[in-house]
């Protein structure tokens, strides 16, 4: 993307987050830079009249008002400086919460399965990082020409009138720094890419370092000094590309620098030579001479902290505007004509990968119907629970749901850091969290916890743990707290004993009467309490039948129930 598309992208959305205060800002920014043309002005003014009064042709109040004049030019000037980074602050945390809300709502439109997809999740690290830098981005935008824009038009008019030449020779210096930033766009953006693949795997070994979900186990099994070298490595390359694109585009700058301070230099001698021919005062001398080291640190601050700001984060911004313009899915075909749930010869092939998941599967669940899906690791159990329930989309047919809402407690599910009332009632956030109802789902879930709704279930948050079980059952009392025409099941209760997961699953059985309902279980005794088992392997439909009718030929049912049945035998 170039760099005006991009920026014919991005001030919208800056300016999307708040228009008022960015029209202020600009506001601000235009008297911010008249401000300090103002103050080389008030400073000639006040030389000359020095200059006059030491030659007996003016009095102490004439040269008192330029005084005067010079003090409010630098009383407005820090007024305005404040009020500029005042802005800026305020502005960055609202663009920040702006463009991640943003983003989180396309991130809702974009299809599941591509967060099984590497180079996806190398585009989201990168476009999380955008927004960090899309701020800094605009303000370098909006500075540019009503800043320093408003500055150098008012000085430039202000050295043209005193010697045309300087005003040039001023403007000429500029040319090779901008060249030095053409060049360090390329390199940054090349380095960008470069880097987040490594920063993604840094930030991971960061997480099995540190992150609560995984320091147990790290220490236990002894793992911490093999993901510390991972860390260390990760970190080391990063630093290491880094160093290599600062390095070369330091070299660059040094040379070109060079040029520009030359450039600096010849105007100085030109405006000692306009002295000296009478060509200018003494006051604009003094004036000039003052301001050209600030007109050349502010140069220096345009091009290199702005402009090469941009440059440098130009491949961040433009990652998070491939994200905002990434394909979005297209909704699950419902339909009040169909009872329960229909697939139609459905494929799916993970990304990257090139065997199907599934491969030419076609079910119809019914309503009041209870179907278990059985197989061994791999079969495609959960990939064809995911296309059911339209989390994931077919590559190929179709899927088609009639049943009102979904309504699924799943093997990996997520252990909320809120209160106990949050973690049940956000599987269906359609109205208030209704505490009866969430009593409800807990009993009908098989517990009942001793403490009340408001506490919180985390204690990082100065809260509570639950154990591996009871998280499991509070996850079944989310998904029976969401009322849904199609509930699903799976795997849902591997930290409950055996006794606890058949009464869960004869629990479920009840509620689901009148409903379309899907089992995926591991273990064959729950399934026998479906209406029909359907057996997968490969990711296809081999067998289907009741539990007797599976058992009564040989095949891969009758062939699991075996291997399982043999460890409840007396010996």
């Amino acid at each position: 993307m170039s760099m005006f598309a991009l920026i014919r992208r991005v001030v919208p959305l800056q300016f999307s987050a708040a228009p008022w205060r960015n029209v202020f800002m600009m506001i601000a920014a235009m008297l911010h830079g008249l401000t300090w043309t103002a103050g080389i002005v008030a400073t000639q003014g006040l030389f000359d009249a020095v200059s006059r009064a030491a030659a007996g042709q003016a009095v102490f109040m004439d040269a008192f008002v330029p005084l005067l004049w010079l003090a409010a030019a630098t009383f407005a000037q820090q007024t305005m400086n404040g009020v500029h980074n005042f802005m800026h602050m305020v502005m960055n945390e609202i663009t920040v919460g702006s463009l991640s809300i943003r983003l989180f709502a396309k991130l809702k439109n974009i299809d599941p399965a591509r967060f099984e997809d590497t180079d996806f999740l190398d585009d989201l690290n990168k476009g999380r990082e955008g927004i960090k830098e899309i701020y800094n981005f605009c303000v370098g935008i909006v500075t540019l020409p009503f800043f320093y824009g408003v500055f150098f038009l008012s000085v430039g008019i202000y050295l043209f009138r005193l010697q045309p030449m300087l005003a040039a020779i001023l403007g000429l210096s500029f040319v090779p720094a901008l060249l030095s930033q053409i060049v360090r766009a390329r390199v940054f953006t090349k380095l960008e890419e470069e880097a987040a693949p490594v920063r993604r795997e840094h930030e991971y070994y960061q997480k099995t370092l540190c992150d609560r979900e995984y320091f147990k186990e790290t220490r236990i099994l002894g793992a911490f000094r093999f993901f510390k070298r991972l860390f260390d490595e990760t970190l080391r390359t990063l630093v290491r590309k880094e160093w290599n694109a600062e390095r070369k585009m330091t070299l660059l700058q040094l040379g070109l620098n060079i040029t520009s301070f030359g450039g600096m230099a010849v105007a100085t001698v030109m405006l000692f030579n306009a002295t000296m021919d009478g060509i200018i005062t003494v006051g604009a001398f003094a004036a000039v001479f003052g301001a050209l080291g600030m007109i050349f640190d502010i140069m220096d601050e345009i091009v290199n902290m702005h402009i090469g700001g941009m440059n440098k984060n130009v491949g961040k911004v433009s990652n998070y505007i491939r994200l905002l313009d990434a394909p979005e899915r297209q909704p699950v075909a419902h339909t009040d004509r169909l009872g329960g749930v229909m697939a139609e010869d459905i494929s799916f092939t993970y990304p990257g990968r090139s065997e199907p998941a599934i491969n030419g599967v076609s079910l119809h669940i019914s309503e009041n119907e209870t179907v278990a899906i059985v197989g061994e690791n791999g079969a495609g159990k959960s990939t064809l629970v995911r296309l059911l329930t339209g989390i994931y989309q077919p590559s190929e047919g179709s899927v088609k749901l009639g049943a009102d809402g979904v309504s699924g407690v799943f093997q990996k599910f997520q252990r909320y850091k809120m209160t106990l009332r949050e973690n049940i009632s956000i599987s269906d956030r359609r109205a208030d969290a209704d505490d009866k109802e969430v009593a409800r789902a807990l009993r009908e879930a098989g517990t009942d916890f001793d403490f009340g709704m408001e506490t919180m279930l985390s204690p990082e948050f100065d809260g509570i743990d639950l154990s591996g079980g009871q998280w499991q059952r509070l996850a079944i009392a989310r998904g029976l707290y969401r009322a849904g025409g199609f509930m699903v099941l799976d795997e849902p209760t591997a930290a409950i004993d055996p006794i606890e997961e058949t009464r869960v699953y004869q629990q479920f059985q009840h509620l689901a009467k009148g409903k379309c309902a899907l089992i995926v279980t591991h273990r064959l005794g729950s399934a026998k309490l479906a209406d029909r088992i359907i057996v997968m392997e490969a990711g296809r439909i081999t067998d289907t039948g009741t539990h007797e009718e599976l058992l009564a030929r040989t095949g891969k049912y009758a062939e699991m129930w075996a291997a399982q049945a043999q460890w409840y035998e007396r010996d």
